[in-house]
């Protein structure tokens, strides 16, 4: 049971406080901006080697260990995206009654930049990885991403709950990219196809033939994957995601 259970607790833990923690961050006086970016530039290094180092090991401990370093790399782009440093070529609204490609060019600019950063430490998370017993790392990073992406597209193009208050001031603008519908079409496909990768990936973690780095490994990957889907549903549900995250949005206060 531990072999499961500690796992979920601990992607539970590592997700609300790393959540909580950029939010904080990000509410800081802007003064605070470089030294927070540096700081995390060092994080991203250091989370690099870390998983250079675990990729090469098959036992629990390095299943944990990878599974933070990815989470550490996802770290810096959300902090560079928040803090406003690394976001797109278009930096202004959306331009007032814009529709179709003209609206999706437009919200592609306002975030060029942070999915260029995407690639970039895709790349480098396969490259520190690539070909070791251990890919822990590179398949919590491709979750992050893929969910990531997928709830940048339901927001785009329509759903109930924007979440637009985690955004800071410098960047409020970004909400004129979003869209507020009950749901889009996207929306039952983005639940349906993660669901059908998270069902299996807990029937293989919890079978008796599993090794215990497996289980643990997929435990970590998994209880991620489920949370994101669970993210998913708070932007078609009437509640407030917010609150959940009170201690880290009061240093905007």
């Amino acid at each position: 049971m531990a072999l499961h259970v500690l796992p979920v607790l601990f992607t539970l833990l590592v997700w609300w406080f790393s959540t909580g923690a950029i939010l904080y961050l990000n509410g800081l006086p802007n003064r605070t901006f470089k030294w927070t970016m540096g700081l995390a530039s060092v994080m991203l290094a250091l989370a690099l080697w870390g998983l250079s180092v675990s990729s090469l090991q098959i036992s629990i401990g390095s299943a944990y260990c990878a599974f933070l370093c990815a989470v550490l790399v996802w770290a810096w782009q959300e902090i560079a995206f928040l803090l406003g440093y690394v976001t797109g070529p278009r930096r202004v609204p959306c331009t007032p009654g814009a529709t179709g490609w003209k609206r999706t060019s437009e919200a592609i600019q306002a975030v060029l930049h942070h999915e260029l950063a995407l690639i970039g430490l895709a790349i480098a998370v396969a490259a520190v990885s690539w070909d070791a017993p251990n890919q822990t790392g590179l398949w919590t990073f491709g979750i992050l991403w893929a969910m990531r992406t997928s709830a940048k597209l339901n927001i785009f193009l329509g759903v109930r709950n924007l979440a637009e208050s985690f955004l800071p001031d410098h960047l409020r603008y970004m909400e004129t990219y979003f869209r507020r519908a009950p749901m889009n079409a996207l929306f039952p496909f983005s639940v349906i196809l993660s669901s059908a990768v998270a069902i299996p990936m807990w029937m293989t973690a919890i079978a008796p033939t599993t090794s215990e780095f497996q289980a643990v490994q997929l435990s970590l990957i998994g209880a991620m994957l489920v949370l994101a889907i669970v993210e998913h549903g708070f932007m078609v549900v009437p509640l407030a995601p917010e609150a959940l995250w009170k201690w880290g949005l009061s240093s905007r206060k």
